[in-house]
């Protein structure tokens, strides 16, 4: 890889993951940016002497701006910061990890410099998926997927000179700590109890969307925008163990699938590197001591989040927004303990009812749709 790298987002778990490979491996960071972490982002400034850093919000900047007084770094906040991170001319590759719709401008932005994108937050193609990819087509960006899924599917797409080749998608979920429950039994379902997952260590949200599968339904969204495939191209199986991250299927019946440890500094490293693979410190995938690997459809009855998705898939336009913004500020209010897990997916459900879908949305239109599916869900708890 060349130059150094913008990491937006480096206080969270992809983040961190991404400081211990940009380690490994020697990359320089340009830049550093992060929501509200003060303590945390200040260890990663002293430690990898980026030039610049951001926090999104103001009062913790001026915070952090305090605390590294006399070192050689410029602090900045904002949407403003976050764009001049992502912007910046010596980083050839910004790392999109912040979670949620805060990530979709500064990754425009980025998009629009022409630099590589690694891509770790789907609320961007979720989103804006047409608006993203057709700016990246138009200002020669190339967007490496992060998400171990989809990594696996973009490895997979290797083996073949073209999409119309493969018969389909096939993404992989582990089902999440519920799996096997029916919608009752996971109505009522604490917060603790959502936050164990069998297989990965992630950020909370995401956590709580792996437990929904919402999360599953937000890659299918991306899958599409990303891979340019119609959603009855793509399809979700459960398995249990995280073994195989991702499948695809060609037209001559053959399926190739990318397997390895749930690990998810091997895709990190990927987008890092590609078309090169760089030696590896983790552990590789040990096909003597893996489990028996199984497969299963989803139930969609008891994880209604992922019907939800798919159907929005189907929709496009600003249902996709309408689905991730009232998700965001449903999970929000489960993690405060304000709203029982089960929730989730009606408050979902009832934002998505309410709110009419705009067609060929531009920049305004989908952060308009967001903005009021989290306003849906903040009246529906109010009055609840």
């Amino acid at each position: 890889m060349k130059n150094a790298i913008t990491l937006l987002g480096s206080t969270g778990s992809i983040g961190r993951q991404t400081l211990e490979v940009c380690a490994q491996m020697g990359v320089r960071v340009a830049a550093l940016a992060a929501h509200h972490s003060v303590d945390l982002l200040e260890r990663q400034v002293r430690e990898f002497h980026p030039d610049l850093a951001v926090l999104y919000d103001m009062d913790a900047a001026l915070e952090l701006a305090k605390r590294l007084k006399g070192l050689p770094v410029r602090v900045a906040y904002g949407m403003e910061g976050l764009v001049e991170a992502a912007s910046l001319p010596e980083s050839g590759t910004v790392v999109a990890a912040m979670v949620g719709m805060v990530g979709l401008q500064p990754t425009l932005a980025a998009i629009r410099r022409g630099k590589r994108i690694a891509l770790a937050n789907k609320e961007t193609l979720v989103c804006a998926g047409e608006l993203v990819m057709a700016e990246a087509r138009r200002c020669g960006a190339e967007i490496l997927p992060v998400d171990s899924e989809h990594s696996a599917i973009f490895q997979c797409l290797q083996g073949s000179r073209g999409r119309e080749e493969v018969r389909r998608l096939i993404l992989t979920c582990s089902g999440g700590p519920f799996y096997g429950l029916d919608r009752q039994a996971v109505y009522h379902k604490t917060r603790a109890e959502a936050l164990r997952h069998p297989n990965w260590t992630m950020g909370a949200k995401i956590t709580i969307d792996c437990a929904s599968l919402m999360n599953k339904g937000l890659e299918f969204i991306e899958a599409m925008r990303l891979f340019h495939m119609p959603p009855e191209q793509v399809s979700v199986v459960i398995h249990r163990q995280s073994i195989i991250h991702s499948m695809v299927e060609f037209r001559d019946g053959a399926v190739l699938a990318q397997m390895g440890t749930p690990d998810m500094r091997l895709p990190i490293r990927y987008a890092l590197t590609y078309p090169a693979r760089a030696q590896s410190p983790a552990e590789p995938l040990d096909l003597m001591t893996c489990p028996p690997l199984t497969f299963a459809p989803p139930d969609t009855e008891a994880f209604p989040c992922l019907k939800l998705a798919m159907d929005c898939a189907g929709t496009g336009g600003t249902a996709c927004a309408v689905l991730n913004g009232a998700n965001e500020a449903a999970v929000g209010l489960f993690l405060a303990d304000r709203i029982p897990f089960g929730r989730i997916p009606e408050l979902v459900a009832e934002a998505l009812d309410r709110i009419p879908v705009q067609l060929n949305p531009g920049l305004e239109d989908i952060l308009e749709a967001d903005r009021a599916a989290r306003q849906v869900v903040c009246d529906s708890r109010s009055a609840g």
